[in-house]
């Protein structure tokens, strides 16, 4: 066989590979919405949204949850993503490799592939110990933690992909580096960052172990930051293990509940972006 035969078998066969593994991944994620669907959307009703987990019976839902769940993911993004990129855009643009700069990173990465479960530890010895008790503010807190590194990553790693002609064009006009940054570096990799943010934001919106820590969770309504919180995962984590059918029921359509939010989230980020491309 001629090399340039082998060459062609062998970038056949790595396509070959590379189309049944991309199929393979697109049908463990169908046969995941599927199941979600078929076991979650029977139980999908307007009590589901309306009526707290402590209500009775057939009434029992999941609106509290739901709430706090959207109260403490959106502080702790509110808080967290904007640190994440300014202290990513610092390592790309400012930092480079000085030794603050490494010592990020080397925390970042630390953050990164530390197991949720110890963020939530970290959380409960900090906010929750000190003050006697779990409360809201302490699962922002926890959130925030996971949120931050992943955005951090992203916000430098899309900063980099810039072509850096685009930075001396701007340097060459005159431009202030603050400039530079938000008018031209910002603007060209915004699609990344943002879909990082909401990377991040997915994660920390189906996250348990955090919470269990730290907002702990609660049966009923509650908006004060300052006690015990309920949220989806929580309340995922506590009907699958309920021996009643009906709590089990309702712990999938939460799971249904998250999968569909987050795919929302994307959809409406999508079309954010391509708006702003057009303009």
């Amino acid at each position: 066989m001629s090399r340039y035969k082998r060459r062609l078998f062998k970038d056949n066969a790595m396509q070959v590979v590379a189309t049944v593994l991309a199929v393979i991944a697109l049908a463990l994620l169908a046969w995941i919405l599927v199941t979600l669907f078929a076991k979650g959307a029977h139980s999908l009703s307007i009590n589901t949204f309306t009526q707290p987990m402590d209500a009775q019976g057939a009434l029992s839902g999941l609106a509290n949850a739901v709430v706090g769940s959207l109260i403490m993911v959106a502080l702790a993004t509110a808080i967290a993503a904007p640190i994440g990129v300014m202290a990513g855009t610092y390592l790309s643009e400012i930092g480079g490799n000085s030794k603050l700069a490494q010592s990020v990173r080397f925390i970042n990465d630390v953050l990164l592939s530390a197991p949720s479960i110890l963020i939530g530890l970290f959380v409960y010895n900090i906010a929750v110990k000190p003050f006697g008790g779990f409360s809201g503010i302490a699962g922002v807190i926890a959130l925030g933690i996971v949120i931050l590194p992943v955005a951090v990553r992203a916000t430098e790693d899309m900063l980099r992909l810039v072509p850096g002609s685009l930075r001396e064009a701007a340097f060459a006009l005159g431009a202030p580096q603050f400039k530079v940054i938000t008018d031209v570096m910002w603007r060209a990799a915004s699609a990344g960052i943002m879909t990082g943010v909401l990377l991040a934001l997915a994660r920390a919106a189906g996250e348990t172990a955090p919470l269990i820590f730290s907002a702990f969770g609660a049966q009923a309504w509650t908006f004060n930051l300052t006690k015990p919180m309920a949220s989806l995962p929580l309340a995922i984590y506590q009907y699958a293990q309920e021996p009643a059918q009906d709590k089990v029921d309702l712990a999938w359509t939460g799971a249904l509940i998250i999968t569909l939010g987050v795919l929302l989230l994307n959809i409406a980020s999508r079309a954010v972006i391509a708006g702003t491309g057009r303009k």
